[in-house]
């Protein structure tokens, strides 16, 4: 049976392992987890078929036990309803305001954080400690530290080139070096996410949208450099996130400014979904290893009235045709025209949950008590589902390395 890769450490566990809680080990006592092994036979070390006839087929013997154990559900069952919407909410703070970040996260209880812009206060003599202080669950504190136009660091650790830029004049190695010493650098300042690599395939003009952020308009080697930059971040001991599903590297037009338009969902196959195609899903070189970010997309074939991040068929796409089964976000729902010229911040963001992301982004400071409100009405009518809710929870915990689903 396949294990589960830890996301940040990148070891292997054992389906089943991790921390047996109290309430799990009362579970088991009570015979409501299942307890399966393998049954041993002579070869095994059981005592098999008869010792006077060394040819006589072994039989069956007592299995040694081998537990399976999903450690993120009692997680999930301890929080209440409203802080397990909390934790699929990763909101804005301001990186000059410590102490306005913590107050944020104390009051709140959000799952995670995003430090945008160029103040680096924050990121500053160990006042980090604070804001994961203020949280009673771990905290996930995050940047796009892409390199080039955009990076949040360069003050304090240097600058790094583009994608663009590496690519071109980098090896795929070289890269993954890059990156791990960008991802060093930055969890060393207590940041645990990294909204990056873009996995967009481009050939735009480099001051365009997504432009240089592109690694280049092939899509190989677009999927070669990304691997690289996310294995070497994920040594680094940063999570990583790929953006943006399904791809904008064709678009026309800027999601920061109105709505916007890709290729037909076909035409997208064949190119801009090749990396996905390489990278995720079971068996594939970063299955359990990164999240994905759906852009704010409005694809031919695939959506109707919303853009992809509100669309529950995009998320289906990448579940089902993809088979995705780690942490899925949203683009920034509250900065980006393409979503708050058709919906306030609230509907969007039980919009967004309902549609099937795990977390839904707002990169600015945001009021989170308007947003977790109209999130519980969501819940009370019906509009996210406790089971779905809880399953987004459980990745959500695990991709902060807190717990394995199993």
């Amino acid at each position: 049976m396949r294990g589960r890769q830890h996301p940040v450490t990148g070891t292997r566990r054992r389906r089943g392992a991790g921390v047996l809680t109290a309430a799990v080990v009362g579970a088991l006592v009570a015979g409501t987890v299942a307890v399966t092994a393998p049954a041993l036979t002579a070869h095994d070390g059981g005592t098999g078929g008869d010792p006077a006839d060394p040819d006589a087929a072994p039989q069956a013997v007592p299995a040694s036990t081998e537990q399976v154990v999903d450690t993120c559900a009692p997680m999930v069952a301890q929080l209440s309803p409203r802080d397990r919407l909390a934790q699929r909410l990763m909101v804005g703070v301001d990186a000059a305001d410590p102490e306005g970040a913590a107050a944020i996260v104390r009051q709140s209880q959000v799952g995670g954080v995003f430090l945008g812009g160029n103040a680096t206060a924050l990121l500053q003599q160990g006042r980090m400690q604070a804001l994961q202080e203020a949280s009673r669950t771990p905290l996930a504190v995050a940047v796009d530290e892409e390199g080039g136009r955009v990076q949040r660091i360069d003050e304090l650790d240097g600058d790094i080139p583009s994608a663009r830029q590496m690519a071109a004049s980098n090896t795929p190695e070289e890269v993954g070096a890059i990156a791990r010493q960008r991802a060093e650098q930055l969890k060393a300042r207590g940041v645990t996410w990294n909204l990056a690599p873009t996995v967009d395939v481009s050939d735009q003009p480099r001051t365009a949208v997504v432009g240089d952020r592109a690694f280049s308009d092939d899509p190989d080697t677009v999927t070669r450099y990304a691997r690289a930059w996310a294995e070497g971040q994920q040594a680094g001991g940063v999570y990583g996130v790929l953006k943006h599903f399904p791809g904008h590297g064709h678009s026309s037009g800027d999601s920061h400014e109105g709505s916007v338009s890709t290729p037909p969902l076909a035409e997208l196959q064949r190119t801009d979904l090749r990396p996905y195609e390489a990278l995720v899903g079971p068996g594939k070189p970063l299955d359990g290893r990164v999240g994905v970010m759906l852009g704010h997309l409005d694809v031919p074939g695939l959506t109707t009235d919303v853009p992809t991040s509100v669309e529950p068929a995009a998320y289906r796409l990448l579940r089902e045709q993809y088979r995705f089964d780690g942490v899925v976000m949203t683009d920034d729902l509250g900065a980006m025209k393409a979503i708050t010229d058709r919906f306030g911040l609230a509907e969007s963001t039980t919009r967004a949950l309902a549609a099937g992301a795990d977390i839904a982004l707002f990169s600015n400071v945001t009021d989170v008590g308007p947003l977790l409100d109209a999130a519980e009405r969501g819940l009370a009518d019906g509009r996210i589902t406790a089971e779905a809710n809880d399953a987004a929870v459980a990745r959500v915990l695990e991709s902060k390395g807190l717990c394995s689903r199993g």
